[in-house]
């Protein structure tokens, strides 16, 4: 339990303030974690703003943040550097909402009758961060001028008496840096021309823009000045974070590239162009490396991922790699380029120089790449009818990444290729978009599907929406329009579509029945192949849940159901199984929704009855074939899953319930979705009658059986789970998994092999803290090979940065406010000597690393328009900063960890420049 969690289920439980006060206070009395008193009123302060996110205006939380700053439960000054936090994330850019939230802040200061200072910041406030507040301010003015203009509520008033509150707090500017205050200077200048401000703003901004000339001097040092920021800010010194041979990393990118496809259905995968661009731009910034280095990097790390590929992945890396890279790197050059740095680089020479340096390599990259395409696609020839080399040089020269005799120079063939492009091939053989040999390169083609789908949702058109969706629910299709289309949106469309439409107004509801369940089969098809973390689905400002199609294999006993699941459960009892039949009267009356809960109990309960002698076995055969027609079939996924568990636990003592799954696989109208979804439980359940000696149940059919879920699952899928079921239980105990991962990752960086991580998968298994601390405990045993700490920092770095959904917690200020006080502590405690040293600089490193890559990520992402996610590089710095302040000084005791980290960086220019709050500990 965590305050968020408490002012989450305080809120939607409609608890007033007062008694979510009385909740807070309880939960804090009884926390034992050493969290200062800023932290905590930040905690309590962030967990009602997010709520605003989803609830944007909505007067309760207004109640709980008022009611919170009567009582003293967070600070005025605490409250407004966390909203202005919070107002950088785009989810919260809700005019109506960021003016109520100002006026709560504005009236809790012009009713205290305090004087600014000590009262909108704490009145020992660092000036260094009472200016990384105005910063934020700032900020909301810009964003305030940005948004459309609204008669009810005034933003840019409001955020303008914010700015003027908070630059009356500005005193003492003695310790600002000639960079840094460039930076202010840049921000406020930019408002200044920009935006058409009130009188009393821009005064004060103008005022403010003087002070902060003088204090840089005349034109051309302010101009020089200027510069050396943005470049300190883009380029940390090789000393500080990159290390030795960096230029043959294949860790940083491939764990990115890993990451792409694994959450390519998400807002952090392929799917997302932007987010993808901005990631790179952050890498490309933290590395330091040169254009060419970088796109050597790019190509080597996305062709090794492609040679050590599976079998079964191989055709989503070629995918990826020829359809998808070449428009992430379009968009990529665009954000770098939208920087504004002189000179610009020359991306088209850099590329010429990486494809070169990939040519020229001695290995058999290129050769292993070609031998996985050709034997994942079927084909015995070898190479390909077209090289990987080719499909990529015809796709960076259809994207402008290279030009025309750069690409006829590296291969002279491609002038007499004359392949028409995979979109028109396609179309002129009249092939479907299932067939994987024309996939993954047409963007304009997905978008198109995409808008289709999102028309056919919001329209209620039954007929479209099935014939969308039966497209799609196809593997390869699925896969191939996730590497351009962010999934999980169509998934919530799909939702909301299927939650409101229904049969009662249609003039032929069986068909618009079989209709809804291409639909299900779909949201099914997805949520399997792409494993969402989350159940909530988010479109049109609407969030559905998708938990309804987790318990369709739920059974439940007829005696209890009571209301209006009982009247249906009788319903269609007697349509399914006393001759009476289905008429159009019970499918206008039925939400299709409560019929997919229902159909696992009703076969099973007619089944149960066929068993005790209660029903005749031809009434039960009769009204089980209603669910092999297209008219129910679109259940099967939880009635086969319910009765695979029914006749587990009956330990094969169950004939009738035997004869029903069989005849349900069997039949040629199972859909061959619900075969592919259900295959591996089947499988295992056979699998299982001969681990325990039950002998082959008289009438099943078990090579039948095995023929058709081969042909649904493919024959390679289906080997790899016979392969899984053959091996049983697992050697390594489940909780151990997340150490095995991390050091999986590290041996195949160590082996030059291309390391991944499911990050999402550790944390299913430990807490987020547990993780940590297995991944230090990983770090320090690979620190004492000197070769390794490179690959393990990488690693870490990754891990702790990578960003993550809205509702997961960020690991970055866990390990920065939670775990690294605790591993001061341990680390001061061992006996000085080299291991007390090597564990100081790796935490030196560690922390110097992931804060650097963490801003050059937030910046990147903030050029791209995108939610910098977590919390912001310098309020983490800034914690960080009063957390080793107060270890230096615990209890009296030098601390030596505490006192190294804080002067390494602080002493660090390249780091300072980025964290200037660091000048306070440096000395």
């Amino acid at each position: 339990m965590a305050i968020s969690e408490i002012t989450r289920n305080c809120f939607q439980s409609g608890i007033p303030a007062a008694k979510w006060a009385s909740l807070c206070k309880l939960f804090l009395s009884k926390d034992t974690s050493d969290q200062n008193r800023e932290a905590v009123e930040t905690s309590i302060s962030n967990s009602v703003l997010v709520l605003y996110r989803s609830y944007p205006g909505d007067p309760a939380l207004h109640e709980y943040l008022k009611y919170a700053l009567r009582d003293g439960m967070i600070s005025l000054a605490v409250f407004i550097a966390t909203l202005l936090q919070a107002a950088r994330s785009p989810e919260l850019h809700n005019a109506a909402t960021l003016d109520m939230l100002c006026r709560i802040a504005l009236d809790a200061h012009f009713s205290s009758g305090q004087p600014p200072v000590g009262s909108v910041v704490a009145f020992d406030e660092s000036p260094i961060v009472v200016l990384g507040v105005v910063q934020d301010a700032l900020g909301l003015l810009e964003i305030a001028h940005s948004l459309p203009v609204s008669h009810f509520h005034q933003l840019t008033t409001s955020s303008s008496e914010l700015v003027i509150l908070l630059l009356s707090c500005v005193s003492d500017m003695s310790q600002v840096s000639t960079a840094q205050a460039g930076v202010h200077f840049q921000t406020a200048n930019g408002l200044l021309q920009n935006y058409r401000l009130s009188p009393d703003v821009r005064q004060v901004l103008e005022t403010f823009v003087l002070t902060l000339s003088l204090l840089m001097g005349d034109d051309a040092k302010l101009a020089r000045e200027a510069q050396m920021m943005h470049t300190m800010q883009l380029t940390l010194g090789k000393g500080d974070i990159v290390g030795s041979s960096s230029n043959t990393d294949l860790v940083t990118l491939s764990l990115c590239f890993h990451s792409f496809l694994s959450l390519r259905a998400g807002d952090f995968g392929a799917g997302n162009l932007q987010y993808c661009a901005a990631v790179l731009v952050g890498l490309f910034r933290w590395t330091s490396w040169t254009p060419t280095v970088f796109y050597t990097q790019v190509l080597l790390c996305a062709l090794n991922c492609l040679s050590q590929s599976t079998t079964v992945s191989t055709t989503m890396w070629k995918m990826f790699i020829v359809g998808r890279l070449p428009q992430i790197l379009v968009a990529f050059e665009k954000c770098v380029n939208a920087e504004n740095t002189t000179p610009e680089p020359d991306w088209k020479h850099a590329m010429q120089n990486a494809l070169f340096a990939v040519l020229r390599r001695n290995d058999d990259l290129l050769s292993l790449c070609d031998s996985m395409i050709a034997r994942a696609e079927g084909s015995s020839s070898h190479p390909p009818s077209q090289p990987i080399v080719r499909h990529l040089l015809k796709e960076l020269l259809a994207h402008g990444l290279l030009e025309q005799r750069l690409a006829v120079t590296i291969d002279p063939g491609i002038v007499n290729d004359n392949a028409p492009s995979l979109r028109s091939e396609a179309q002129d053989a009249g092939m479907t978009l299932e067939n994987p040999n024309y996939l993954g390169k047409s963007r304009s083609l997905w978008e198109i599907i995409k808008q289709r789908f999102v028309n056919a949702a919001n329209q209620l058109d039954i007929e479209a929406m099935s014939n969308i969706c039966r497209l799609l629910y196809h593997e390869q299709t699925l896969d191939a329009l996730a590497l351009h289309i962010n999934i999980s949106e169509l998934v919530s469309h799909a939702l909301q579509f299927f939650e409101v439409c229904n049969c009662e107004t249609i003039g032929d509801p069986q068909t618009a029945l079989s209709h809804l369940g291409d639909v299900v089969l779909f949201l099914q098809s997805s949520l399997a192949r792409f494993n969402f973390q989350s159940s909530a689905f988010s479109a049109n400002g609407k969030i559905t849940s998708s938990d309804f199609l987790k318990m369709t294999a739920e059974v439940y006993s007829h005696n209890l159901l009571t209301g209006g699941d009982s009247t249906t459960f009788n319903a269609w009892f007697k349509a399914l199984f006393d001759s009476e039949g289905i008429e159009d009267t019970i499918l206008r009356s039925t939400q299709p929704k409560t019929l997919l809960r229902m159909a696992a109990s009703l076969v099973l309960h007619a089944t149960g009855l066929t068993g005790e002698g209660k029903m005749n076995l031809e009434t039960l055969r009769n009204g089980i074939m209603y669910f092999a027609d297209p008219l129910l079939n679109w259940t099967l996924v939880g009635v086969i899953k319910a009765l695979v568990q029914e006749i587990h636990q009956k330990r094969f003592n169950a004939p009738i319930h035997l004869e029903v799954l069989q005849t349900l696989l069997l039949s040629s109208s199972c859909p061959r979705l619900v075969l592919a979804l259900c295959g591996p439980r089947v499988m295992s359940l056979l699998a299982s009658r001969t681990r325990k000696g039950v002998t082959n149940p008289v009438g099943l059919n078990i090579e039948e059986l095995n023929r058709v879920l081969t042909a649904a699952l493919g024959a390679r899928e289906e080997a790899r789970i016979r392969s899984a079921i053959a091996m049983g239980p697992r050697v390594v105990p489940w909780q151990e998994y997340p150490r095995q991962a991390i050091q999986t990752a590290l041996n195949a960086a160590r082996t030059t092999k291309v390391p991944s991580i499911d990050i999402e998968r550790c944390l299913k298994v430990i807490s987020p803290s547990k993780f940590l601390q297995v991944l230090w405990s990983e770090l320090v045993v690979a620190a004492n090979v000197p070769t390794e700490i490179e690959n393990s920092r990488r690693l870490a770095v990754f891990i702790l940065t990578a960003p993550r959904p809205p509702t997961a917690p960020p690991l970055l200020p866990i390990f920065l406010h939670n775990i690294l006080p605790s591993l001061i502590i341990h680390i001061d405690s061992q006996q000085p000597g080299p291991e007390q040293t090597m564990s100081a600089e790796l935490l030196v490193a560690l922390v110097s690393s992931v804060l650097t890559a963490v801003m050059h990520l937030e910046l990147a992402m903030h050029s791209a328009s995108l939610p910098v996610l977590g919390q912001s590089s310098s309020a983490m710095a800034r914690r960080l900063v009063s957390d080793l302040q107060v270890l230096r000084t615990r209890r009296g005791k030098f601390s030596y960890t505490s006192t190294i980290l804080a002067q390494r960086l602080g002493s660090s220019q390249s780091f300072v420049a980025n964290f200037p709050v660091f000048m306070e500990v440096g000395t």
